[in-house]
């Protein structure tokens, strides 16, 4: 590759990876799995290599790929706290022990697992804790304090400690706490986190520590970043006497050869489905501290360390049969079942199959051999089909819905298949969930404990029938006593006088949202008028288009809907008009997009302003964008903006415009 390649391919690979480093590093939030991003850096790691004049001081190669937020107050580590350098191959382990050793012939390796989770510094004054911080940029974090005293497994005080001690270790959410977490996120109708990483990370970054000691968060201890008072000479002394004062920590083996440091890393690779926790690899360190002084750090990475990551495990299997789940909103999701094989150290024989465009794209059979892994090391899904079985014939997605035998169907430009029956048994937990929901009707006191006991009792079979529940159903429920009774008899009457808007997005309406149902909650105020109205005069309301707008008609027109809401009427459900936002003001005509942490307000308040003025918000930037709202950390969004050429703002900015 000549030299102009290579750099606009460099220039591609930063920009790729700065957007990810954001996506995962700030946002909790990422796209790609770490094999994806790490292969990219790999890329850009060679072509620097190669052409060293395109190595900058920005580039994700010399950076640390986190920042420190506004959430939090700053903290500025005396101890820069680095990233590791990581080896895809023993190829690379050998390389890096040889660089070691034409410095020290004789150096000793500790070995540890590699956690993922999130890096932060934990520091004790006279042996009380007193502060903890995110890992950040490597040189500024955020004060996370509050949160880290909700980790029981941590100390808040240490027997002999020395006058100051401050450590490093890796916070993460164990299997067993994040699928518990993730099927309250479901049952909730949230967006789930994707990994336990995610999980743990955006857990510790919450405003309210109450949330945080819910998540049953967990740390290990793995380095002395500082100590006062006590003589510490390698890393293994160190360990040990984290250990003696009771700090978590993790198991280690010392090494003084890279053969044997491989065969404990191919056994901890081995082993790392028996774990009760996410590792993504192992840690090789120099175990003495003046040979570690000697090999120095780069800008970004200690000399005398290396992280070997482990390659996602790939497994073949049979497809024994696929079978169909209906959601909340009718949507049919197949399921496939497979001959049971062990993967990243679980037994795996069920993954979703999505929809049925996945299935024909990759010509998925039942009975053929499959491959499948796991997407970050815990979600079962399928690669590719290796081989079609003798006589494979395509699947067929059912014609009627294997709950209620109702007709499905598919709308035009969706991939999904739908069950036409609002009232389908499958689908009456999952819309109860959504109905009874905090942007919904907000009925305080019914979560998904509550409302299976009444399904189960035959007290529910629709929405309307929460209207209906009577004092003597409630306390025959399990742990329900007088008084829980009477208070969600209360918050049954109080969601009656909801505006209208809330009654039409707990209504679970295909492709209407919160925003959505308030927008066309504004046009027809009543729920007459929405029953009278044609897809015409919905598509007409800015913001949506032909899909939207169909699928409101559709659902006004099933007799069940008319039912429902009848039955609603004649319980007490008002169905107030929503009060009408100003179509006139200072932003009348004008597009908004918001991203990062603005400094006084929250996105949502400044969204209300913005309607408040005759404005809109919308979730991307476009070129129809007017102003694009940006407070810190804004990530992706403003860098398009910017290519766009659209107006940035600021929030001071934005507030002197009203």
């Amino acid at each position: 590759m000549d030299f102009e390649n290579a750099k606009l391919r460099a220039e591609y690979l930063a920009q790729q990876l700065k957007y990810h480093n954001d996506l995962y590093y700030n946002q909790d939030n990422p796209e790609i799995e770490d094999y994806e991003y790490d292969a990219m850096l790999r890329e850009l790691e060679n072509l620097e290599a190669e052409f060293p004049q395109l190595v900058n001081s920005d580039s994700p190669t010399q950076k640390v790929g986190g920042n420190a937020g506004v959430k939090f107050s700053p903290v500025t580590h005396i101890v820069p706290m680095e990233s590791l350098h990581d080896s895809f191959s023993y190829d690379e382990l050998m390389d890096f022990d040889r660089k070691v050793r034409e410095v020290v012939p004789n150096a000793e390796y500790i070995v540890e697992p590699k956690f993922d989770g999130l890096s932060v510094s934990v520091e004790y004054t006279k042996g009380v804790l007193s502060r903890a911080s995110t890992r950040g940029d490597g040189t500024t974090g955020e004060d996370v304090t509050d949160n880290i005293l909700t980790i029981k497994s941590l100390p808040h005080r240490l027997k002999n400690a020395p006058s100051y001690l401050e450590v490093r270790g890796e916070v993460y959410m164990s299997f067993d706490s994040f699928f518990a977490l993730t099927k309250k996120q479901e049952e909730n109708e949230e967006k789930t986190f994707k990994n336990p990483r995610n999980a743990a990370a955006g857990s510790l970054r919450q405003k309210d520590s109450k949330i945080t000691a819910q998540r049953n968060l967990d740390i290990f201890i793995f380095n002395i970043q500082q100590i006062e008072g006590v003589e510490i000479t390698n890393h293994q002394q160190a360990l040990n006497y984290l250990k003696d004062l009771g700090l978590p920590v993790s198991f280690y083996n010392c090494y003084d050869n890279m053969n044997d440091v491989i065969k404990k890393i191919e056994s901890i690779g081995n082993n790392r489905g028996n774990f009760p926790f996410a590792i993504d690899g192992a840690v090789v360190k120099v175990n003495d501290f003046n040979t570690r002084n000697l090999l120095g750090s780069t800008a970004k990475f200690p000399r005398w360390a290396e992280a070997y990551k482990y390659p996602p495990e790939e497994k073949e299997t049979t497809l024994l049969s696929i079978e169909i789940n209906v959601g909340r909103t009718g949507v049919l999701t197949p399921v496939g079942n497979f001959e049971p094989v062990l993967l990243a150290g679980t037994t795996v024989s069920r993954a979703t199959l999505h929809n049925i465009d996945f299935i024909t794209e990759k010509g998925i059979c039942v009975g053929d051999k499959v491959i499948i892994r796991k997407a970050g090391e815990i979600i079962p899904e399928v690669l590719s089909v290796s081989s079609h079985s003798e006589n494979a014939v395509a699947f067929e997605f059912p014609k009627l819905c294997p709950s209620c035998s109702s007709p499905v169907v598919r709308e035009e430009g969706e991939s999904a298949i739908r069950c036409t029956n609002t009232d389908c048994p499958a689908q009456l937990m999952r819309h109860l969930i959504h109905f009874v929901s905090r942007d919904a009707m907000d009925i305080e006191g019914l979560g998904p404990a509550v409302l299976e006991q009444l399904v189960n009792a035959a007290f529910v079979k629709s929405p309307s029938d929460l209207y209906s529940l009577k004092y003597d159903d409630i306390v025959s429920l399990d742990n329900k006593g007088d008084k829980s009774a009477q208070n969600l008899l209360n918050a049954l009457e109080k969601s009656k006088s909801n505006e209208l808007y809330r009654l039409v997005f707990a209504l679970g309406i295909p492709h209407i949202g919160q925003k959505a149902a308030k927008t066309l909650c504004q046009k027809f105020t009543t729920i007459e008028s929405l029953f009278d109205a044609n897809a015409e005069d919905i598509s007409a309301i800015d913001g949506f288009g032909d899909i939207m707008a169909q699928s409101v008609v559709q659902y006004f027109s099933l007799e069940s809907t008319k039912s429902l809401i009848d039955d609603l009427k004649s319980l007490g459900v008002q169905m107030k008009p929503s009060e009408v936002i100003s179509t006139e003001g200072v932003f009348t005509g004008k597009t908004f997009v918001l991203t990062g942490t603005l400094p006084t307000m929250s996105r949502k308040e400044a969204s209300i302003i913005i309607e408040q003025h005759g404005g809109k918000t919308s979730g991307s930037v476009s070129k129809k964008t007017d102003f694009v709202l940006a407070g810190e950390d804004a990530g992706s969004k403003l860098t398009k903006a910017q290519t766009l050429g659209i107006t940035i703002i600021t929030e001071e900015e934005f507030l002197n415009m009203i």
